[in-house]
């Protein structure tokens, strides 16, 4: 049985009592601080600044439990921000000790919440440590989920994966710039400059004008052909002499430039090497999972992308219904209106980040390789009242990803194309084909 919004909101209001101490921290890298209220937000005891170490993690646990002896309270919950790392370790932490349950409050909340006391935005870590208090409470909320199985390794790799792409597109620009500036005809003779192996030859030992003509068509062809053992050589050979004649590059400072472009590209290859380990990882890491074999029968789903998709979510079946997934995501829907500009909805945002990057990513090969997929987009941009644009058709594509991941793992089903859709869903399609 699906869970309302609503319902889940009034669910944690209630299971805040009269007998729970409620404990806000604001986190950081050296010293917290945190402030103790009841179910009233009336503050109990002093604040305590404690230090981000196992001595100041016992002196607040002896805090707590100090004052739930004082004041008769049965059990406490310990509410934080989920910003930067220095968190989890204090949540780990307090996850093992008996009578504690530990939530993550949302930033944005705490920001629009601690004007409410003193109508002040003045920040300062004494005073969120009670905002966040007071806001959970109030049910502002939610549940805290650190894996400790194989999805710990798939979030692990996935983030590694992450910022490896982030290192690999920025090295990628800078040598595009470089190019740019010295050879902006390169591209020219190599379509994709970063693809082929004898490009990178090239980029790495003649790049520019200067050296080209020095080495001649003889040279040129000589080093193409120790990067590849093929008739090309001299034909490409022969266009970089003429295009190098009529280059508008910068004539200055090649040697540097040349010097540096050749460390980008092994720094660049070192790291496509990297990836390639990395993905391989992932790839064993997700046959561990449950669902594997059940996910990957969805045509168009790849083996990185699923285990990137799954180290975002954690196990897909702790969910109770897609929609929260699609939450987590940001997807979720809100007004975009000012005043009497009523301009419709869009999505929120406030999710993870890398998530809705992997979705996207799927969301483009399923609709040229999957045919439910295909077909869904096609009528969502085509159908006659309130066509979508492009982006917003993968957003409905990777929602309804998301719900055939849901599905499958929960009921441990291969995909089956006649199951995609609900029959009003399906009368739709075919109004419209």
């Amino acid at each position: 049985m699906k869970v309302k919004y609503e319902d889940r909101q009034k669910q944690k209001v209630i299971a805040i009592t009269t007998d729970t101490l409620v404990v806000g921290v604001d986190i950081a890298k050296n010293y917290q601080w945190a402030r103790f209220v009841d179910f009233r937000g009336i503050e109990h005891d002093r604040a305590l600044k404690f230090k981000n170490s196992r001595g100041g993690f016992e002196t607040i646990l002896a805090r707590i439990r100090e004052i739930c002896k004082k004041e008769n309270f049965a059990k406490a919950v310990v509410g934080m921000e989920p910003t930067g790392h220095y968190w989890k370790a204090f949540a780990n932490w307090l996850e093992k000790q008996d009578g504690i349950k530990v939530v993550l409050v949302n930033p944005y909340a705490t920001k629009q919440a601690k004007e409410l006391d003193d109508n002040s935005q003045t920040k300062s870590d004494k005073k969120d440590a009670l905002t966040i208090a007071k806001l959970v409470k109030d049910g502002r909320y939610f549940e805290l989920y650190l894996p400790h199985d194989v999805y710990a390794e798939l979030r692990g790799l996935s983030t590694t994966r992450t910022g490896l792409n982030k290192r690999k597109n920025a090295l990628k620009n800078t040598i595009t710039a470089v190019m740019d500036e010295y050879f902006p005809e390169y591209e020219e003779v190599f379509k994709c400059p970063l693809s082929g192996k004898a490009s990178r030859h090239i980029l790495k030992t003649c790049p520019f004008p200067k050296f080209i003509l020095e080495l001649g068509e003889d040279g040129v062809t000589d080093e193409i052909k120790k990067a590849v053992k093929k008739t090309v050589g001299r034909k490409k050979a022969a266009q970089l002499i003429e295009t190098a004649k009529e280059s508008i590059g910068v004539d200055y400072g090649e040697e540097a430039a040349g010097l540096k472009l050749r460390l980008m590209l092994e720094e660049l290859e070192l790291l496509e090497k990297q990836t390639e380990e990395l993905e391989g990882q992932m790839a064993d890491a997700l046959h561990q999972t449950d669902y594997a074999d059940f996910l990957l029968s969805i045509k168009g789903i790849g083996i990185v992308t699923l285990a990137a998709c799954l180290g975002e979510l954690g196990d897909p079946t702790r969910f109770e219904d897609s929609r929260q997934m699609s939450r987590m995501a940001g997807y979720n829907l809100v007004e975009d209106s000012s005043g009497k500009n009523k301009s419709g909805t869009k999505i929120s945002k406030r999710g993870r980040k890398n998530l809705r990057c992997v979705l996207y990513q799927m969301a483009l090969t399923m609709v040229a390789t999957n045919d439910e997929m295909k077909q869904l987009y096609h009528y969502l941009k085509t159908r006659e009242k309130a066509p979508l644009r492009k982006m917003q058709a993968l957003i409905v594509v990777s929602k309804k990803i998301l719900a055939l991941i849901h599905t499958l793992a929960k009921k441990k089903e291969n995909y089956d194309p006649g199951k995609v859709f609900g029959h009003v869903r399906r009368e739709q399609m075919k109004a419209a084909a």
